[in-house]
């Protein structure tokens, strides 16, 4: 039988059949949606039959061919406990969510922003694409709830998604968000041996960055505020207790084992000094953004505490529910603690 004679069936018939049926107008749209899609990223590793869980949430994850970690949408919306009602969907609903969160005096209009603007990409299989997120922005999401609830801002039928943060934060808590997300897409096994010394290497600089201010003068004000002590101004020295404050707010949480690689490259002097700020080893492609994500959280929970009348101790309840202190490793814990 010739090749002219090959009979075609099942779904490849199906499909030459729409394909003479199509108008000029669909086939055009057609061939520009597989232009558009060519330009997308694709994730590598990842599947949806294989979720991120954490306790009984379960969020399908994706790692992108330019190293991006990513959250499915439907499943980041459905992870943090947002129902499929209201008429919307997807970004616009974890937007809206996250917009009555503000009218409520939680400051989180950078976080709206990155909700509004899910990154597109073609799923390891092909097909359809889909939508997601930077996986960095669920433990902001769930940050944002939690001050939030501690507020009192939320009402009863949102106490489940006060929950659900919780219980999402606590597995961030020991093995952090990246380290999930390579465990259950699989990338673990490419991944470098010395994956959390590789992880520190894009977080501190090898050589001294320049001094730029990092740390926001409302930071220092705060502390003073929540302490209740009268605010000197930034001419005049601080406590030195504030130095302190400052290691475990910012340090001890920003990253696994970061406070301590960062005293062994910068180590004191004979009179107890350092030459340089710990914050200027960072670099400033991944070390310098995540110290202005996690100071701008900071900063929110402090507005929340004092708009609330909440004193030191309550601001750091608050701090230590939704930004726990970090470990010295990315690996995965055998059992729940």
């Amino acid at each position: 039988m010739s090749s002219t004679d090959t009979k075609v069936t099942g779904r490849a018939k199906g499909g030459i059949q729409r394909a003479i049926n199509a108008s000029p107008e669909r086939l055009s749209e057609i061939g520009r949606l597989g232009a558009e899609i060519k330009k997308l990223p694709r994730a590598t590793h990842g599947a949806a039959d294989k979720p991120l869980v954490i306790g009984d949430i379960e969020i399908t994850c994706y790692v992108l061919e330019d190293g991006r970690r990513v959250l499915a949408q439907r499943g980041l919306q459905q992870g943090i406990g947002l129902s499929q009602g209201g008429g919307h969907t997807g970004a616009r609903r974890i937007a809206e969510f996250l917009a009555r969160l503000e009218k409520k005096g939680i400051l989180i209009k950078d976080l709206i922003a990155r909700a509004n603007s899910p990154i597109r990409f073609v799923p390891p299989h092909g097909g359809n694409p889909a939508d997601g997120y930077d996986a960095t922005i669920l433990p902001d999401i769930c940050a944002a709830i939690i001050a939030a609830d501690q507020s009192g801002a939320l009402d009863k039928r949102l106490k489940r998604v006060a929950e659900r943060a919780a219980i999402l934060q606590h597995g961030f808590a020991t093995i952090g968000i990246i380290a999930l997300v390579d465990e259950v897409t699989g990338y673990q096994e490419v991944r470098p041996q010395d994956a959390l010394q590789a992880y520190l290497e894009k977080i501190i600089s090898k050589e001294l960055a320049a001094w730029v201010k990092k740390f926001p003068d409302e930071f220092y004000e705060n502390i003073y505020k929540l302490r209740g002590w009268p605010w000197p101004g930034m001419s005049k020295n601080r406590y030195s207790v504030v130095g302190t404050y400052t290691r475990d707010l910012v340090f001890e949480r920003l990253a696994p084992g970061l406070l301590p690689e960062l005293e062994r490259r910068l180590p004191k002097d004979e009179k107890g000094n350092r030459v340089a700020k710990l914050h200027q080893h960072l670099t400033q492609d991944i070390g310098d953004p995540m110290l202005a994500q996690h100071m701008h959280t900071l900063v929110m929970f402090q507005r929340v505490a004092l708009q609330n009348g909440y004193g030191w101790a309550r601001f750091v309840k608050m701090v230590d529910a939704a930004m726990p202190k970090r470990g010295n490793t990315l690996e995965l814990p055998l059992t729940e603690v």
